[in-house]
């Protein structure tokens, strides 16, 4: 299938588990923030919404009223062995990426893993192994590529329109909590920008151009070890370049371009979000405005894949496969390397 048909595809929740015919169920393995963003979009869009796990009963009660679903269960042991459950969304922080996702798969449940997909590369690789292994869907939730602007802007480049494509320029800055304890500040639970907002733009430049040859990442550093500011230039065989900036401590303008020799594309802000785009030729010319109206969030496109991917019997897709998942920790770890951040779920 398409990117286009893959993810532009009629609204509502149209897969089913081994092509059984049966709606696919949905556990949601977590409560928080970006937990109670994704289920909105799949109760606003039809999916079929069974269950909710937390380490506290009382969270998973109070979510599953919230969100009307019929089942809470108070530990997340409880929410992969549900037998109402196919696929469980892995919300909780991404050090426990890792260890929800092989509990869900060890539970014959396909996973939507958080982005990142896990700490690191060997850690994602372990998943994608046993995905594989087991027959069951292992996606990576980043949920940008779905996005119906991303998928014109993949149809451009592979149609020529661009020309050869030359740079990408993306960056992703936000102004979040400064307290030292907070998650994104503590090393002990993966805090800094590379992994949280960096992400984002790493993955586009995969997106694009795919594997890059040569890395190169800076960084200044917080008090408590994390990085605040990264930058990174991606290097590629045929002279291609990705420059990509990310910071948790100043809002910055998140947009992105694609520059190529015959035009260029430059993405509104927020660039990752449900958004436009505006194409110009190689002397500046406007030649194509794309406004798509996205309802929700945007995070049901991703859901809707991996429910097309299940009733279809495939284990991965061309538009983020669990290699190419492995791919980008693999240049995150490559990053943090050169800026000096390590976190203890490097040793295995």
């Amino acid at each position: 299938m398409s990117d286009t048909a893959a993810t532009r595809s009629a609204e509502g929740s149209g897969g089913s588990p081994g092509g059984s015919g049966k709606p696919v169920r949905w556990g949601i393995l977590g409560t928080g923030f970006i937990a109670g963003l994704q289920t909105s979009d799949l109760v606003g869009h039809g999916f079929s919404v069974q269950a909710v796990g937390s380490r506290e009963p009382a969270r998973a009660r109070e979510f599953a009223a919230g969100f009307q679903l019929q089942s809470s269960h108070g530990s997340y042991a409880a929410l992969v062995n549900d037998p109402d459950v196919d696929v469980v969304y892995i919300a909780s922080p991404h050090p426990f990426h890792y260890e929800h996702a092989l509990l869900a798969l060890n539970a014959g449940k396909h996973v939507l893993v958080e982005k990142p997909f896990a700490m690191n590369a060997w850690q994602a690789r372990a998943v994608m192994d046993l995905a594989e292994s087991s027959g069951l869907v292992a996606l990576e939730a980043m949920w940008t590529r779905y996005l119906p602007h991303m998928v014109r802007i993949r149809e451009l480049i592979r149609s020529g329109a661009l020309g050869d494509v030359r740079t990408l320029i993306a960056d992703h800055n936000q102004n979040l909590p400064k307290n030292p304890e907070h998650r994104l500040n503590d090393p002990a639970l993966g805090g800094g920008a590379l992994l949280d907002l960096g992400i984002y733009p790493v993955s586009f430049a995969f997106d694009v151009f795919g594997n890059p040859t040569r890395i190169q990442g800076a960084a200044s550093m917080t008090a408590t070890g994390v990085d605040r500011q990264s930058s990174m230039i991606f290097d590629y065989p045929d002279g291609q370049q990705a420059v990509l900036q990310c910071a948790l401590d100043t809002a910055g303008p998140n947009r992105a371009a694609v520059i190529g020799t015959e035009g260029r594309i430059e993405i509104d802000p927020v660039w990752y979000t449900p958004t436009g785009f505006t194409r110009y030729d190689d002397g500046g010319t406007v030649v194509e405005r794309f406004d798509e109206p996205v309802t929700g969030r945007g995070m049901q496109y991703q859901a809707w894949e991996i429910e097309r991917l299940i009733a279809a019997g495939a284990t991965a897709n061309d538009i983020l496969s669990p290699r190419e998942s492995v791919q980008v920790m693999l240049a995150l770890d490559a990053v943090r390397s050169q800026i000096g951040l390590s976190y203890a779920s490097d040793e295995r």
